[in-house]
């Protein structure tokens, strides 16, 4: 996130998500948005794209639980097009590392 952050700035696009999670906490370093006893949703806006993160959660008996982990990204420039390209690959990475770590 510190190259990122490094990268993305002479382009006027936020570099430190804290002020907005000082308002509602984070997980690692992104904010959250909204939470419910089964549904954490997490992310910000920006001037070149809006993302979420969204992790569900359901029972489905035997003390086993569903897990359910979205990237939702609403582009609004050519610059979030090109931004989403380029961080896409890592993306997947990230969300089946994460999701493997899950169902240990």
């Amino acid at each position: 996130m510190a190259l990122r952050n490094l990268v993305v700035r002479p382009f006027g696009l936020k570099g430190d998500p804290e002020a907005a999670a000082a308002k509602a906490g984070r997980v690692g370093m992104v904010p959250i948005v909204a939470q419910s006893k089964r549904e954490l949703v997490l992310g910000f806006d920006d001037r070149h794209l809006d993302f979420r993160i969204v992790v569900q959660t359901e029972p489905c008996g035997d003390d086993q639980t569903s897990v359910r982990l979205m990237a939702l990204v609403k582009r609004h420039n050519q610059l979030g097009r090109v931004y989403l390209a380029a961080i896409m690959p890592f993306h997947k990475l990230i969300v089946s590392s994460t999701l493997s770590r899950v169902a240990r």
